[in-house]
């Protein structure tokens, strides 16, 4: 039996987790390359890649790879629709993602720019903002560690999910929970920078 999901909001969901025709047409303009050209670098029609630039079809996933590779960007590009610059190529934590899943309070951590979904969710790579007052980082040596600790809320409803620190060659991460303190013990030995999630303010930074 074949079921069919009428339901517009749920295609558009979906749409938002694949690759979408505005970004397939954005990057073969960028290209200078006409709808036939593109359809005969992956062996494809020319109607086929008008039908996916129109919102009227996609892709088969077979297509990605090479479709990538002639619009000459990443899989990851292409599919988050965003394009990235590597700026360093030998990798620098202080590149690092976070993404936290507002579902299940999952936290994952990327070392750039990456596709990531959790729960059904396509999650987007947090943009951080400098620690305010109520958000301050208080940091205190405690023998070969810092000791960091942060007053603020620790309820089901409002809390800190959780702490990091991040170098250009190192990550930590400490994961908090509702009824316990915002605070742990971490081994800091370079400059870099400590993180939080706030679940009502979103992701926070200060430079240590």
């Amino acid at each position: 039996m074949i079921t069919a999901d009428n339901n517009p909001k749920r295609e558009e969901n979906d749409m938002d987790t694949y690759v979408t025709g505005s970004t397939i047409r954005r990057l073969r303009e960028e290209k200078g390359l006409t709808q036939a050209q593109l359809a005969e670098m992956i062996d494809v029609s020319a109607k086929a890649v008008s039908k996916w630039e129109t919102a009227k079809g996609l892709p088969d996933i077979s297509l990605i790879e090479p479709l990538a590779a002639a619009l000459g960007v990443s899989v990851m590009e292409l599919l988050s629709g965003q394009t990235v610059v590597n700026r360093n190529r030998a990798g620098n934590m202080l590149r690092a993602r976070f993404y936290v899943c507002p579902l299940c309070d999952n936290v994952i951590h990327a070392a750039g720019e990456a596709v990531v979904s959790c729960c059904g969710v396509t999650l987007p790579a947090l943009e951080p903002e400098d620690t305010d007052e109520d958000h301050r980082i208080l940091v205190e040596p405690v023998e070969d560690e810092v000791f960091l600790s942060v007053q603020h809320p620790m309820t089901k409803n409002h809390r800190i999910s959780f702490l990091a620190y991040v170098t250009a060659d190192r990550f930590q991460l400490v994961k908090l929970y509702p009824e316990g303190n915002a605070e742990c013990r971490l081994r800091l030995q370079k400059s870099g920078y400590l993180y939080l999630y706030c679940n009502h303010h979103g992701l926070m930074r200060q430079k240590v």
